[in-house]
């Protein structure tokens, strides 16, 4: 415990109070599906955020975390071409942390508007520092499938592919499996399918994405249980509670944005069993002891 201590200093009132609205942030969004007052919450935990020493460096870890919900409670209100504009209200073009800059380019993919995103993706993955990033080839990735090849894009896809951007971060295998799928695109466009019925396409699609549906809503639930029993023992204790609010922007990073990818539905798969674990072996006993303690 005093290593633990030692490693993470302690949080001034003023950080502790911003993690505490990026919570009810969390709980408005998740828990009562009132996502205006969610985005409420997250624009004026941005403002009291601006006003902070920003050498603390948990003040980027809260500004993420406002804006990725943010950005989730105005998909959910159907705003979603506010999106970008927003968020560009937070940060510089390039300076844009490379988990929203994912989130943006799956939310534009997903309602069918890459285009909004090109051109602000061009310009962070050839700013030098974004590089660093450890999700820089992932935004790259995703840039490439979601944005240029839907585009047809394909002169601008193969020099991504073949320049400084992919062979930093990707390896001659992965570059020219990203050459095959620009070429397979190129010919599906020039030559679509007569009769898209024959090719039984949607006889394959149509169980894991039904599958993926019902862990959707059982994840919800799960998360929904872990606050409701959160509430009933009673705890104030902030690890718990961070616990719970990191759970909840994990799911809206990795999976509330695009749960069609056959990735997304493993990663799901895993952190269902994650949250029910965590549950076990962290919740449960002490639900138990209070339980006991009421003669419930």
């Amino acid at each position: 415990m005093n290593s633990f201590q030692a490693a993470s200093p302690p949080l001034s009132a003023a950080v502790t109070q911003m993690f505490n609205t990026l919570e009810s942030a969390a709980e408005q969004m998740m828990v009562h599906r009132d996502f205006q007052a969610a985005f409420d919450t997250c624009l004026s935990g941005l403002e009291n955020l601006a006003g902070l020493e920003p050498e603390d460096s948990r003040c980027a870890e809260l500004k993420a975390g406002f804006c990725i919900l943010g950005i989730q409670a105005l998909a959910e209100l159907n705003q979603w071409r506010d999106v970008l504009c927003w968020v560009l209200q937070q940060y510089e073009q390039e300076k844009i942390p490379a988990k929203i800059m994912q989130m943006c380019i799956l939310l534009y993919s997903k309602v069918g508007e890459p285009a909004v995103m090109q051109e602000v993706t061009r310009a962070w993955l050839h700013y030098p520092s974004n590089s660093r990033a450890t999700s820089f080839g992932t935004v790259a990735e995703l840039y490439l499938l979601h944005v240029l090849v839907p585009l047809g894009e394909a002169d601008e896809a193969r020099e991504l592919v073949r320049g400084e951007v992919f062979s930093s971060a990707f390896t001659e295998e992965h570059r020219q499996t990203a050459l095959d799928i620009i070429e397979e695109k190129e010919r599906q466009n020039q030559d679509p399918p007569l009769n898209p019925r024959m090719s039984g396409s949607s006889d394959v699609t149509e169980h894991p994405v039904s599958s993926q549906g019902t862990l959707v809503h059982k994840l919800e639930a799960v998360i929904r249980f872990l606050y409701r029993k959160l509430l009933m023992i009673g705890s104030g204790s902030f690890p718990f509670r961070r616990i719970f609010l990191t759970a909840i922007l994990l799911y809206m990073l990795f999976f509330r944005m695009d749960p069609a990818l056959p990735s997304a539905f493993m990663w799901i798969s895993k952190l269902l069993q994650l949250l029910k674990q965590m549950w076990n072996a962290m919740f449960a006993p002490y639900y138990q002891a209070v339980t006991q303690s009421k003669g419930l």
